[in-house]
């Protein structure tokens, strides 16, 4: 496992046996157990995403966060409803309950008023608010998307194989039809008048994010009860484990808790964190082969005070409680 060469360093994992279904794969699995183990968190290298891409969802992502607030606000998240897209301005999420030093933009898969799902008015499916005045915007964040699902799939079964697992488990059980959650993040340069955290302490929910940085950094991880920088990487993804996937191996792969610094430079920081997350209606429970392992409460240490072995119910349950306090403004659109 190659790392950045000295102690308390997020792992480097080359996961091209995993992209091309090589004999060898098992051995990219030992690292990932290891990096879940250690720290909730690694980077994957050698990934099979192209960087045209992620070069034109980034520079696209610059021309939409440029313009005025009026202007990106054509496609606010009230306009979104149930199915929770759009627009966000700065402060207008928050992490424990204190406004975020961020702006964004919330995407999911693009399912039309037709779609089972939509015609049922599940929370968070529909249709996607995208710019009209920014070409391939649209098209740009849509194939990404696609390439990160893929991307989550074979990371999926790397981790399935990390816990001697079949390669399939998760997508037979949870991600055959995942839940995508898609953000784009702008973290305006900091001033006299700001606070330093672009995000607070908190973990993700879900299974597994993926997250592209730009080349400011600002990400921190805490291990070990110390914060440490996880910095940008190029040819690289950040991936870190969530709430349901410490949940399924209880407590055995820790989702472990980070924050953003806010940049102090001029330049703004932009940040692209997708979340390959259960199917909405799944019930996430824990993997029958790890049932020796002893679960620790640790609810008492989180940044939420949750105990993710208590709940009971399914992941869309779990995720609706945790988003309508980030914007409890929409809570009456979703609930």
């Amino acid at each position: 496992m190659d790392s950045f060469g000295g102690e308390n360093h997020i792992p480097i994992i080359d996961i091209s046996e995993l992209v091309s279904n090589s004999p060898r794969k098992c051995d990219v699995a030992k690292q990932i157990n290891s990096a879940c183990r250690e720290y909730g968190f690694f980077y994957v290298t050698n990934h099979g995403v192209s960087e045209q891409l992620e070069n034109r969802l980034e520079s696209l992502s610059r021309q939409f966060f440029a313009q005025s607030v009026e202007v990106k606000s054509k496609i606010r998240m009230d306009l979104g409803g149930r199915a929770w897209r759009g627009y966000f301005p700065v402060g207008g999420e928050l992490t424990s309950g204190r406004p975020d030093m961020k702006e964004g933009i919330y995407f999911g898969a693009e399912l039309d008023e037709m779609h089972p799902l939509v015609q049922l008015k599940t929370p968070l499916h529909g249709s996607n608010l995208f710019p009209d005045n920014i070409a391939m915007f649209k098209e740009t964040v849509l194939e990404y998307i696609d390439a990160m699902i893929r991307l989550g799939h074979i990371i999926m079964a790397g981790v399935a194989l990390s816990l001697n697992l079949h390669e399939s488990y998760f997508a037979e059980l949870y991600t055959k039809n995942p839940l995508p959650l898609f953000r784009i993040f702008n973290y305006p340069a900091r001033n006299n008048n700001t606070h330093g955290w672009g995000v607070g302490e908190h973990t993700d929910y879900g299974i597994l994010t993926i997250l592209k940085q730009d080349n400011l950094g600002g990400l921190q991880v805490k291990s070990k009860s110390r914060w440490i920088e996880a910095p940008p990487v190029a040819g690289t993804f950040v991936c870190n484990i969530g709430d349901m996937l410490e949940r399924m191996t209880a407590g055995l792969y820790k989702s472990t808790p980070h924050r953003v610094k806010s940049p102090a430079e001029s330049q703004d920081r932009l940040s692209f964190p997708f979340f390959f997350d259960p199917n909405f209606h799944g019930e996430v429970k824990p993997i029958e082969l790890l049932e020796g392992n002893e679960i620790v409460d640790d609810s008492a240490l989180r940044w939420d005070n949750t105990n993710v072995f208590e709940f009971k119910g399914t992941y869309g349950e779990y995720l609706l409680d945790k988003v309508s306090k980030v914007f409890p403004q929409l809570r009456e659109e979703v609930l």
